[in-house]
């Protein structure tokens, strides 16, 4: 499963609010998230019944997902919920310091 997406902020600021991103998924759902270096981070764990084990790159304007396919069946639903917190956490309309961390 893979889930590139676009954002305008400076690579900087979205890697910021992506390590915010990863406090929040920790806190809300033990979904364990370590930084192998400035633009790669690992996530291993699990959101409902869906197991979201992965990859995450950023740079150039991109964040790429890139994980292991939970199914056909959970498909949709994790595509759905990693692109829907790129969107809210990479937005920059929404200020570092309202994005929730827990």
């Amino acid at each position: 499963m893979e889930i590139d997406f676009q954002y305008v902020l400076s690579d900087e600021e979205a890697k910021g609010r992506l390590e915010l991103l990863g406090l929040y998924l920790h806190n809300k759902h033990g979904i364990k998230v370590t930084w192998l270096d400035e633009k790669r981070a690992r996530f291993s764990g699990k959101y409902l019944l869906v197991k979201i084990e992965g990859e995450l790159s950023l740079g150039n304007s991109h964040a790429v997902f890139k994980g292991e396919d939970p199914g056909f069946l959970l498909r949709a639903r994790a595509k759905d919920y990693i692109k829907g917190k790129l969107e809210k956490y990479l937005d920059p309309k929404n200020a570092f310091s309202d994005l929730p961390k827990e």
